[in-house]
């Protein structure tokens, strides 16, 4: 099968400094202030690395540059690059790169919801598409779990595509990051996309009801309330699930964005990164985290604040799960996914986890990396 690769190279760069997305100039120009590095490109060449070993020499058309190519030199991969006329990193660079690559039948991308819309309207009908997961929250069912995840099954439609299952359905769907960043969170479906169907390495779309779990989980939030060690930073995740902690200290929280607490009281407040990494430098640290409804994911989508190094000083043990049973039982696939961005980091955290489902009620569910 005839593969393509497109790299959005700013995908997902205000994730790590807390600004829930990258969509509009003025908001790459203030993720760059605040220190943001890009990552799209090192993961795509992680998804990349992964196609390799398992297809040496494999046959790819690349886009020139940062949105391809770049990515991809140096790696075991025999590229074809096409040249793409005045450059700047616009959705007009994807649909001008997917009309060169007509002859592709597979275009896979880098990036987020953002560049999967601008991915999927320009697709030929005969085309089929799989991101590499790049950007903040990723709502749309086109993305594989993890870097690896997308180039172990690159790897499989490239050698044999005869056993793939497609899916022509699958969700494209995007938020309005200005709502996203006033607390709202507003998705909508563009449209749908031809995608790859593998049980173990695609996403599911971030759909159904939106359900206030809050209730079902106020006992087991009273519980982590009540067992708060002294002199320990306490991290708040994102949604709300995470969220009941913080209302169940007497706290307002920051629903789309990570707060701090030590001692009762909250000492941050929509974190960055760098900020968390400060924070969590000189105290024992947990961390306590919701599910992503339907999807499964527990690090990696929309909380990339909380970073490797904050992780890392948590370690498995200081992470606090929480998560309603009927939301853990609408889950896709029976697992929580981890996503950080360090392979290593996250093959250490894997495996059976408790979750708090209400107070006294745990259930294991096991955190996998894809």
């Amino acid at each position: 099968m005839k593969i393509g690769l497109i790299v959005n190279p700013i995908a997902g760069l205000g994730g790590r400094v807390g600004l829930k997305g990258t969509d509009g100039p003025d908001t790459v120009s203030e993720a760059l202030a605040r220190g943001a590095v890009p990552q799209a490109g090192l993961r795509a060449c992680r998804a990349l690395m992964r196609f390799a070993d398992r297809v040496p020499g494999a046959e790819l058309t690349v886009a020139a540059g940062d949105l391809g190519a770049d990515w991809a030199n140096g790696i075991n991969l025999d590229l074809s690059v096409i040249q793409i006329a005045n450059q700047n990193g616009s959705a007009c660079d994807t649909r001008a790169a997917i009309a060169a690559m007509g002859n592709c039948e597979l275009i896979v991308f880098a990036g987020g919801d953002g560049t999967a819309r601008d991915v999927c309207a320009a697709l030929a009908a005969n085309q089929a598409t799989l991101g590499i997961p790049c950007g903040v929250k990723m709502h749309s069912g086109v993305f594989a779990v993890t870097p690896e995840a997308a180039g172990g099954l690159i790897a499989d439609i490239y050698t044999t595509p005869d056993r793939i299952d497609w899916n022509d359905e699958a969700e494209v769907m995007d938020i309005d990051e200005a709502a996203l960043r006033a607390g709202h969170i507003a998705p909508v479906l563009y449209g749908h996309a031809r995608v790859p169907v593998q049980r173990n390495r695609m996403q599911a779309a971030k759909g159904g009801p939106r359900v206030d779990w809050g209730t079902a989980l106020a006992g087991a939030a009273a519980e982590v309330v009540e067992q708060m060690e002294p002199d320990t930073l306490y991290v708040i995740g994102p949604g709300t699930s995470a969220g009941v902690v913080m209302r169940a200290a007497g706290q307002t929280p920051t629903i789309l964005g990570i707060d701090a607490m030590r001692d009762g009281a909250v000492i941050g407040r929509d974190l960055g990164a760098a900020e968390l990494e400060a924070l969590t430098s000189t105290a024992p640290v947990r961390i306590v985290l919701g599910v992503t409804g339907q999807q499964g994911f527990l690090i990696g989508r929309g909380n990339q604040q909380i970073s490797p190094a904050v992780l890392t000083r948590a370690g498995r043990d200081g992470l606090i799960i929480l998560g309603a049973e009927d939301k853990l039982r609408g889950l896709a696939q029976p697992v929580l996914w981890i996503d950080s961005g360090v392979p290593a980091l996250d093959a250490e955290l894997a495996g059976y986890h408790r979750v708090r489902t209400g107070r006294g009620r745990e259930t294991m569910m096991l955190l996998s990396t894809g």
